[in-house]
């Protein structure tokens, strides 16, 4: 922080260059923050981590952009093509004019279709696989989730294939001035920060305002005494279930719709930076986890400042959580289960 002050005030680093790195920051803490409150959720439920939660991100963007190129580019391709999101050659999301701006129908749809799609898959899921050993700990709860992380990783690649793509056209930006140059933000940056902050906002209402929400919280408090009370348990499983995978499933989206491209393994490599910001924010919290990817994302981004990109921005993500947990064991949010 000091070395950062004195480059500003001597000219070494342009505060315009510091503003691009926090809103890029930003943007990316929120992905990572709205994919970290199912994270969250089923841990401080369920009890256990759920490593199968990278994937689901990656379903869920599958998903839904597969119901985007549907909506955005009938006629243009084969609905098979479209739907699996792999056009023939020379045909994409960028020639279709994909975008918030050109196919704002196509784009919510999408977002809509992620979100319910990811929903149920997480359901099915806990019934197969989750479900029958209930009553066992974490350990093998979590072997298991490795191993359905693994099944839909390749999954994805059977039906998807494994090649990168690219899915969206380029969107206006508006130039915002600051003191030395200037900081840009296009409609999608806009569309990622007012939806993921309506999710948010909704997540929040849902748990303080409904019966639902405080079903929850008592179960997350102590599950027994919730059984022993009469909250209807199972249905409290299957809702945290369908709301952490329509979190994970928009995020996906979210996260592809801002970076313009989509492969079969960005949800793997997104998962360790949750579990980073879940712990980090303090596990079992919503607000934790929103609050330390947005953590997560700002230190990665300004780190740049100092770094190169890539692995090495990674590396100062943990150091961040190693350092907040060195002083603050239980998390930032420790202590606040649920919400």
């Amino acid at each position: 922080m000091g070395d950062l002050i004195l480059g500003v005030f001597d000219g070494t680093y342009n505060i315009s260059r510091i503003g691009r790195y926090v809103m890029q920051g930003v943007l990316y803490g929120l992905i990572i923050g709205l994919a970290g409150i199912g994270l969250s959720m089923t841990y401080s439920i369920l009890n256990f981590a759920n490593f199968a939660h990278g994937d689901t991100i990656t379903v869920g963007a599958f998903i839904g952009w597969g119901g985007t190129y549907l909506i955005g580019g009938w006629g243009a391709a084969s609905i098979g093509h479209l739907a699996l999101v792999g056009p023939q050659r020379g045909i994409g999301g960028p020639q279709f004019g994909i975008s918030v701006m050109s196919t704002p129908i196509a784009i919510f749809g999408g977002l809509l279709l992620a979100g319910v799609g990811t929903a149920l898959l997480a359901v099915l899921i806990d019934r197969l696989a989750y479900k029958p050993m209930r009553g066992s700990d974490g350990i093998p709860l979590l072997i298991t989730s490795i191993g359905v992380a693994f099944a839909l990783r390749y999954l994805i690649v059977f039906v998807y294939s494994s090649q990168s793509r690219g899915t969206t056209a380029s969107v206006p930006s508006a130039d915002l001035l600051l003191v030395d140059g200037y900081v840009s933000i296009d409609a999608h940056d806009g569309t990622l920060i007012a939806a993921a902050a309506a999710l948010m906002i909704g997540v929040h209402l849902l748990l303080q305002r409904t019966k639902l929400g405080k079903a929850m919280r008592a179960m997350s408090d102590n599950k027994d005494l919730a059984l022993v009370t009469g909250i209807p348990t199972e249905r409290v499983i299957r809702w945290t279930w369908m709301i952490g995978g329509g979190l994970a499933g928009s995020a996906g989206y979210l996260m592809v719709l801002w970076t313009g491209t989509i492969d079969w393994q960005f949800g793997w490599l997104l998962l360790l930076l949750i579990f980073a910001a879940v712990i980090l924010g303090g596990i079992g919290s919503i607000y934790g986890a929103i609050f330390g990817g947005l953590v997560i994302g700002v230190t990665m981004h300004m780190s740049m400042i100092w770094l190169p990109g890539g692995d090495f921005t990674t590396i100062t993500a943990f150091l961040m959580m190693i350092l907040v947990l060195l002083i603050r064991p239980s998390g930032l949010f420790g202590g606040k289960t649920t919400a």
